[in-house]
């Protein structure tokens, strides 16, 4: 059968511009299953509180340096990106044996093999793309690297061994730091103002999610996207910014776009968690020359706490600090004229 000449240029485009969606098939990076078994206080690191062994500051979020509040009591203020996966094999001097493997198929971007280059220690960097924008995998703190730049692995592939290389750590607390992440920009020497050893790969360039909450809520439903998990999360503040063209986070993850973007408007208000992980890009009408604070969650102590010091203020009241002004830069195009850099 002729197909009609009109289809033709449409059956060319679509590949260019349809990307399958594949399912995340995750898997756990050690031996380390206790997260699957209920029993988090084997499957944590603990950090130590005096003379206590807190594990619950092994997890993923606002889980170190606890301050006590008028209003809330003890709380913690310090975010820690990733999870951090105790051993659960030793040598006969407590060296850990632990072989670390790829969460998920995909390609080695980053590699650190010098253990004091970084406050991780030896670490890598593998890019996964699962049909709807790049998303990085992080392992810290290794002892050894198997894995080479540019090298494509499969998910469960060996990729090196855990140590305890890296700021503060010793054998005792040896671990993985795992995260999975967003990049915030393709422009972080620009951003940052200096030329960087890491490039994009920089922590500071990595939004970190709830990589935890992510293998369960995908353990049980294998079908799971990361747009679909990051639905449930409430937007801790949002900022109204300039429109001016599209945004470079929006081309990378198109899912971010909400409403009619056809359509000019004013600004774009985007949406963030408590931890800065963008949930939402929405045309708006409001009227801003710069980045504005346009809500924020309510709360009893101050918002530095719950922002990493993004934000200051109390209740209902919030700005945006300098560090919280120079967090909203990632997402503006003020480093991205005139530049179409590769990731």
């Amino acid at each position: 059968m002729k197909l009609p000449t009109l289809l033709l240029p449409l059956l060319v485009l679509l590949p260019l511009t349809v990307q399958a969606v594949e399912p995340l098939k995750l898997s756990l990076p050690t031996d380390n299953r206790a997260l699957f078994d209920g029993k988090p206080e084997d499957f944590y690191m603990f950090v130590f509180r005096g003379k206590s062994k807190a594990w619950t500051a092994g997890q993923y979020g606002f889980v170190r340096n606890l301050i006590t509040t008028d209003k809330e009591g003890v709380i913690a203020t310090k975010f820690h990106e990733g999870l951090d996966i105790k051993p659960v094999k030793r040598d006969r001097n407590q060296n850990p044996l632990d072989e670390i493997r790829a969460i998920a198929s995909g390609q080695v971007v980053y590699l650190n093999k010098n253990a004091r280059g970084s406050d991780y220690g030896k670490y890598l960097v593998i890019k996964h793309d699962w049909g709807y924008g790049p998303f990085y995998s992080l392992y810290a703190h290794l002892a050894r690297i198997d894995v080479e730049l540019e090298q494509r692995v499969l998910g469960g592939h060996p990729i090196g061994k855990m140590g305890y290389t890296g700021v503060g750590l010793n054998r005792t607390r040896a671990h993985l730091h795992l995260e999975l992440c967003m990049l915030s920009t393709v422009n972080f020497a620009d951003w940052l103002g200096a030329p960087t050893p890491r490039g994009n790969y920089d922590g500071r360039n990595l939004i970190g999610l709830d990589i935890a909450s992510l293998f369960l809520a995908a353990q049980a439903d294998p079908k799971l996207s990361i747009p679909a998990f990051l639905e449930s999360a409430s937007p801790y503040f949002k900022v109204a910014i300039p429109r001016e063209g599209e945004l470079e986070i929006t081309q990378r993850y198109p899912w971010l776009k909400k409403g009619d973007h056809s359509k000019p408007s004013a600004s774009y208000e985007m949406a963030f968690t408590d931890s800065g992980i963008p949930l939402s890009v929405v045309p708006s009408h409001r009227q801003v020359t710069q980045p504005s604070l346009t809500y924020v969650r309510t709360t009893r102590s101050r918002h530095e706490h719950y922002t990493r010091g993004r934000l200051t203020g109390t209740g209902r009241r919030a700005s945006l600090t300098k560090s919280g002004k120079k967090f909203i830069a990632f997402f503006t195009n003020e480093y991205t004229k005139a530049k179409t850099p590769s990731e």
